[in-house]
């Protein structure tokens, strides 16, 4: 049986997994946010990077990470995904 600290590691893997869904698949959008949601609540991303995922989820085709970087919001966010 896994401990807690495990779950709880495995659950902040497969939302890694989720906010990290490419652009341009079916209900992408939507998976991002949740995902990103997960990350805001855990305290590890902010509101206005949240709030990029958030106008971005209905738009499948969209990345969000530019839209953060262009508007000079989440630099640590951009730095924990590697730019």
């Amino acid at each position: 049986m896994a401990s807690e600290a495990e779950d709880v590691e495995a659950e902040a893997a497969e939302q890694w997994e989720l906010v990290n869904t490419p652009p341009g698949e079916m209900w992408s959008g939507r998976t991002r946010y949740a995902a990103a949601m997960y990350f805001f609540k855990r305290g590890e991303m902010n509101a206005e990077t949240l709030e990029v995922y958030r106008i971005c989820a209905r738009l499948d085709h969209e990345n969000p990470l530019p839209i953060i970087r262009d508007r000079g919001v989440g630099k640590e966010w951009l730095k924990r995904m590697g730019l």
